[in-house]
C-alpha cells in the first residue's frame, strides 16, 4: 500500500512569518497539532503544538513571535509513492509521528501519521510507534533548534 492511499490531503500550510499566536489559533480551530511551514512553495520547516509550548511559551516568547523563531528546520518527509510499511519504520527510526508527504517534484501533497498507518496496517504502525517511544531522537525538544 502506498502512502498516497492513507495520507491526509487537506493540508494546512503556515508561513515562517506567521505569529505563533495565529498558528496556535489555527491548530485549535482545526483540531491539529502539526503544521508544515512553507515559504514560496518550498517546505522549510514544521511546527507542532509542543514547539509552541516548549520553545515559545516556556522560552518566554511573546505570542507575536514568528513561527521561524520556534519551528523545526530539519524537515523530514516522505514521498507519496513510498510503501506505508517502509515509511512507518522510518518514522520510528527518526522518532516522528507525522510526516509531510511530497510528490517526486517535491511539492507538498499531504501529511501522513502513524495513526493513518494504524487504521490500515496496525502491526506496521506498532513497529513505528516502538521506535518513537525510545528516548532521544532528532526532534527531541531538549536539543538546540537549528
Amino acid at each position: 500500500m502506498h502512502v498516497s492511499e492513507i495520507m491526509t490531503r487537506d493540508v494546512h500550510l503556515v508561513s515562517p512569518n506567521d505569529t505563533i499566536a495565529a498558528v496556535a489559533r489555527e491548530m485549535a480551530d482545526n483540531d491539529i497539532g502539526f503544521l508544515p511551514v512553507g515559504d514560496h512553495d518550498r517546505l522549510v520547516g514544521m511546527i507542532t503544538d509542543r514547539d509552541i509550548v516548549v520553545r515559545g511559551v516556556a522560552g518566554g516568547l511573546d505570542p507575536q513571535a514568528r513561527v521561524s523563531d520556534i519551528m523545526t528546520t530539519d524537515v523530514k518527509y516522505c514521498f507519496e509513492d513510498e510503501e506505508v510499511d517502509d515509511v512507518a519504520r522510518n518514522m520510528g527510526d527518526v522518532q516522528v509521528r507525522r510526516l509531510p508527504v511530497v510528490n517526486r517534484d517535491k511539492r507538498l501533497v499531504g501529511v501522513v501519521s502513524l495513526a493513518d498507518a494504524a487504521r490500515e496496517q496496525p502491526a506496521v504502525a506498532g513497529v513505528g510507534l516502538k521506535g518513537i517511544t525510545t528516548p532521544g531522537g532528532s526532534h527531541n525538544q531538549t536539543e538546540e533548534n537549528d
